[in-house]
């Protein structure tokens, strides 16, 4: 029975830390950061104080504002690809210029929770999460909640896909490839 207890303590300790068997590198590395609207950066030049910003938003267009260049596309790419074009940009104005691009604040990486649980809303990816820490930060389960029918919609390739989860199974250390990463705009219903 202790043997028993001890087992389940570590699975349960596994999935928390995301070292589950379903976790893969891929997984875990989807690519790097896609800067989206609503994101803030810091953008430095270095040794070039009138072409540093220390927040910087990414307007609903995408966009943001940056001294000399005007608009200049940030949504859609990675801070390193920013950096390049900036850095191309302001080759015109700055002799060997080097920039460094930072996200601030990830205010464009959110998933959302629906239905039977304590806190329904939209919530910051501001880490990798897992299912399982997705529904501890929405303040777990109502009682009349279907924990073997829990979906998880998600937008891939241009097309919606339905992941569907067992909550129970995952507890139980059935099916621990279902305590999937979350990545933004996911959302979970829970019925």
């Amino acid at each position: 029975m202790i043997i028993k207890k001890i087992c389940v303590t570590v699975v349960l300790t596994c999935l928390l830390l995301g070292l589950g068997p379903g976790a893969t590198h891929a997984d875990r590395h989807q690519g790097h950061y896609v800067i989206g609207s609503g994101d803030i950066l810091e953008i430095v030049t270095w040794k070039e104080t009138d072409f540093s910003r220390e927040e910087i938003l990414v307007r609903t267009d995408g966009m943001i504002s940056f001294p000399l260049l005007n608009d200049v596309q940030a949504a859609g790419r990675s801070p390193l690809e920013l950096k390049a074009d900036i850095e191309r940009k302001l080759k015109d104005y700055v002799d060997a210029p080097v920039v460094t691009v930072t996200v601030v604040t990830p205010g464009s990486q959110k998933f959302y929770i629906l239905g039977e649980v304590a806190n329904t809303g939209e919530y910051p990816l501001i880490k990798e999460l897992r299912v399982l820490q997705a529904f501890a930060l929405a303040g777990g389960f109502t009682e009349w909640a279907s924990k073997k029918e829990i979906l998880l919609l998600r937008r891939e390739k241009g097309e919606d896909k339905i992941i569907r989860i067992n909550y129970k199974n995952i507890i139980k250390g059935g099916d621990l490839a279902q305590n999937v990463f979350i990545r933004p705009n996911d959302t979970i219903i829970v019925p």
